[in-house]
């Protein structure tokens, strides 16, 4: 969408402040529980989520029941983790679990894990003790409901049900996209792609992934997202990116999460030190490469929400647009709503609603108790 338009219509940006009213008007529904979860390792970087963020997560953002796995990674060793036996095992799907002893460890894997779309939905649960890594040269997951390779299940792959992915009480560390498509939706992703089906991540926590660092069609260091079945949103729950100097995830917009015509309902998460690398935004300025915009988080598309819930976002960076959050909805029928969240010390770009957050002036702003500065 062009610069200039959004830029010329800023001062019609709509600005809801609202009051009071409970969790019955946010973004994905009322009610919730506050849940407890597995503790990562402290030794091993930042622990899961904003340890200031204390809101109900409803039911649909809770975590799977893994006590009956249809897959058990290791047979008690870490050294019996290996990568191959966690990659047949996601290309199984089902529910999946790891024995790999009582104390953390990782698996290096030398190729992406891909999810199949004729098998069952896919849990993977690391029980706080599993780091999947990507060694700096591979992504770590890949879910394409429109890959032939993957099984065509439907007439629709763009807005199927299943297969649906959901990581939880994992870390991702050092996954590494930039060799993929800089363009549509092979590119992306360090840690995660993901288009079609559904996507969850609860209690995970991601260091160091990267994606193509130039470009205006390219983004998502840790995440990339497409074609969410009926538009429903990727629930992100007590989860970290970056986190500390040194652990921030970087791509050419959307350091942590880029996505296209996809919603996002964020619980009690930290976005912190992660990077939108390239400069010239989208589209690219002539004479630059494009990107640059979303340092935390990278939306664009038309009808979606961004809701964020008990979230911190601090010392992210960019070149371009949306030191925090760059938010476009190209129809002007999108949706930000910012509740009991917090963004500070955002670095960077220009083209501001509020600080830290560039987004269209037809979209609609709700913030609720929170601190944009």
């Amino acid at each position: 969408m062009s610069q200039g338009r959004l830029l010329s219509a800023l001062s019609m940006l709509v600005l809801l402040l609202a009051c009071g009213g409970g969790k019955g008007s946010s973004a994905s529904g009322s009610g919730g529980t506050i849940p407890t979860y597995p503790p990562t390792d402290p030794l091993s970087g930042p622990a899961a989520g904003n340890s200031g963020g204390k809101v109900p997560v409803p039911a649909e953002g809770l975590a799977a029941d893994v006590s009956r796995p249809d897959h058990v990674v290791g047979t008690g060793t870490p050294e019996s983790c290996t990568a191959e036996a966690f990659i047949a095992a996601v290309a199984l799907g089902g529910k999946i679990t790891f024995n790999g002893g009582t104390k953390p460890f990782t698996i290096t894997l030398g190729r992406p894990a891909k999810v199949f779309n004729d098998k069952p939905d896919l849990v993977i649960d690391g029980g706080g003790l599993v780091t999947l890594s990507g060694g700096g040269t591979t992504r770590i997951l890949y879910m394409n409901t429109c890959d032939p390779n993957q099984v065509w299940t439907t007439s629709h792959c763009d807005n199927q049900e299943h297969p649906q992915l959901t990581v939880q009480n994992l870390t991702f560390i050092d996954g590494d996209a930039s060799n993929e498509s800089n363009a549509g939706e092979g590119g992306g992703g360090g840690a995660i792609f993901a288009s079609g089906g559904r996507l969850k991540i609860i209690n995970c926590r991601f260091f160091n992934n990267a994606c193509a660092g130039l470009g205006p069609d390219v983004g998502g260091g840790a995440i990339r997202a497409f074609q969410q079945y009926q538009g429903l949103p990727v629930y992100v729950v007590h989860s970290t990116f970056g986190g500390a100097d040194g652990y921030g995830n970087r791509g050419a917009n959307g350091g942590a999460l880029s996505s296209i015509g996809v919603s996002w309902s964020i619980y009690n998460s930290l976005f912190s030190h992660n990077r939108a690398l390239g400069n010239g935004g989208n589209p690219a300025a002539p004479g630059t490469p494009g990107g640059g915009s979303g340092g935390a988080i990278y939306n664009d598309g038309n009808t979606m929400t961004l809701a964020l819930y008990g979230s911190l976002l601090e010392q992210n960076q960019v070149n371009a647009f949306g030191s925090a959050i760059f938010f476009v909805s190209n129809n002007g029928t999108g949706r930000v709503h910012l509740e009991d969240s917090v963004f500070r010390k955002n670095i960077g770009g220009s083209w501001y609603a509020r600080p830290g957050l560039s987004m269209d002036a037809g979209s609609k702003l709700e913030i609720v108790n929170s601190t944009l500065e």
